[in-house]
């Protein structure tokens, strides 16, 4: 919003602008009072927009680390009351941070999607062996159970809303630079990709039917483990089909 601009000369006649624009007789042009409007947002005061308490920010966080447990836990019908006795807050909270599930739910993946990105980019800083860095990464993912949160992202989800897309752009550069550099130093065979990774990841914490996640813990790294030894490089035998790449699994998605 563009602010008002002052007088450059004297003034023409025996009158001048009064703080509100209106005429007075002093004899000298004043400026307009700044616009309401501009100052309001912060514009014309040159103020900025205030930033969310740290206790608000918090109440923020607790509420999609509850979320998230209690989809892994009950899937994507889980009571949002009871998400929100689990976070330490009130409904009205919640409700104020998110006005509906839908809401939620993005915003519990763009988190999840966050950590495990997170994960990716620590074990490719940390790890001087590459195929080291994949296995600690997998298993830091697997931790995450994000298997059992892709029943959310059926039906009407909106996988191109920008925060998705953003954070799922993130994670896959992550991911794929990991598999480049081992595939690079001869650690990772060169005949999987990483779709071939992340959707055995997401079929290993996937709950069974009928069962509880928890109950699916004791076997999750063990059978990860299972499939790591059969990623590291040399193959001990050729794989039928061709690598799942992350252009195949979109495709293959709609």
């Amino acid at each position: 919003m563009t602010s008002a601009t002052p007088a450059t000369g004297p003034a023409t006649g025996t009158t001048s602008s009064s703080p509100t624009g209106a005429a007075s007789a002093s004899g000298t042009a004043s400026a307009p009072a700044a616009d309401s409007t501009s100052a309001g947002c912060g514009v014309g005061a040159g103020r900025r927009a205030p930033r969310p308490r740290a206790d608000a920010l918090r109440n923020r966080e607790r509420i999609v680390t509850a979320a998230r447990e209690m989809f892994v836990e009950s899937g994507a019908d889980a009571p949002l009351d009871e998400i929100a006795r689990r976070a330490g807050v009130g409904n009205a909270t919640l409700y104020r941070h998110f006005p509906d599930r839908t809401a939620l739910a993005h915003e519990v993946v763009v988190s999840v999607m966050a950590r495990i990105t997170h994960s990716a980019e620590r074990a490719a800083a940390e790890e001087a062996d590459t195929f080291h860095a994949v296995r600690r990464f997998a298993h830091e993912a697997a931790d995450e159970r994000f298997g059992a949160l892709c029943p959310m992202l059926s039906g009407t989800f909106d996988h191109d809303e920008p925060g998705i897309a953003a954070a799922r752009g993130r994670l896959e550069e992550a991911v794929q630079g990991l598999f480049r550099r081992a595939q690079a130093a001869g650690r990772l065979r060169a005949d999987v990709a990483v779709g071939d990774l992340l959707v055995a990841l997401s079929q290993l914490t996937r709950p069974l039917p009928g069962t509880a996640c928890p109950d699916n813990d004791q076997f999750v790294h063990r059978h990860l483990q299972l499939l790591l030894d059969g990623l590291e490089a040399p193959g001990r035998s050729p794989l039928p089909g061709t690598p799942a790449t992350l252009e195949g699994l979109r495709r293959h998605d709609r």
